[in-house]
């Protein structure tokens, strides 16, 4: 089956609503996926959720989604985890003992010596190596973030941000066609649609420039 286009899973998680309107409105065409044939068909595969990983791997797995997700991916579709998504990614949560995706390396811990919990707010990334997903966008730039748990990969080198609340975590890791975003790049006002387009453009679904969106109805948009 060839693969084209972009989906936004569905499976319960959260904040389908938001990302998709930032998508649409930099000129992407997501659709919803809610069955294995949509992964199936898709060249990019965008994860979003929030809450907990075990209520979320258990959602995903009754509706049929994990397997075919992590096949999508093995058979070369690109893999998009925001917030919780991103989380996914990994091999195994403490926040429940959840058993997740396993696309990469490592677990899930929750933010050590933080101030409070959870951080919700703004908070800066912080590059820590060069990569095209960060393109057009200043090394300290404000994301928007809500969680308490982060992911601990077993390779630093995927690392490509780090974010500061009591300790020093990963909030973008990319890894050959896998990217992850720990913060809310829909949220994330001109830093977070620039943080978006880039990923259009790198899994080649970039719009052309005849989008009839403005980039003040996509910054009022995606943060409102």
């Amino acid at each position: 089956m060839t693969r084209s286009g972009l989906v936004v899973v569905d499976y319960g998680a959260g904040n389908l609503v938001s990302i998709r309107n930032a998508l649409e409105l930099l000129g992407g065409t997501p659709s919803i996926a809610t069955t294995s044939d949509d992964i199936a068909r898709a060249s990019v595969i965008v994860v979003p959720g929030v809450g907990a990983s075990g209520p979320a791997m258990e959602r995903m797995e009754r509706q049929g989604l994990a397997d075919p997700i992590r096949d999508a991916v093995h058979d070369g579709a690109w893999y998009v985890g925001i917030c919780l998504g991103m989380q996914l990614l990994f091999e195994r949560s403490d926040e429940d003992g959840a058993q997740m995706l396993a696309l990469l390396e490592g677990d899930v811990v929750a933010i050590a010596d933080a101030p409070r919990l959870p951080h919700i707010g703004w908070n800066q990334l912080e590059v820590q190596r060069p990569h095209v997903v960060m393109g057009g966008v200043a090394d300290g730039a404000p994301a928007y973030f809500v969680h308490s748990y982060v992911a601990r990969p077993a390779d630093a080198s995927i690392v490509i941000t780090e974010t500061e609340h009591g300790s020093r975590f990963p909030s973008i890791v990319v890894s050959d066609r896998v990217i992850g975003y720990q913060f809310h790049p829909e949220r994330s006002g001109s830093d977070g649609l620039q943080l978006l387009r880039n990923m259009l453009d790198l899994t080649g679904l970039a719009p052309g420039t005849d989008s009839p969106w403005s980039e003040t109805q996509a910054l009022s948009a995606s943060v409102g």
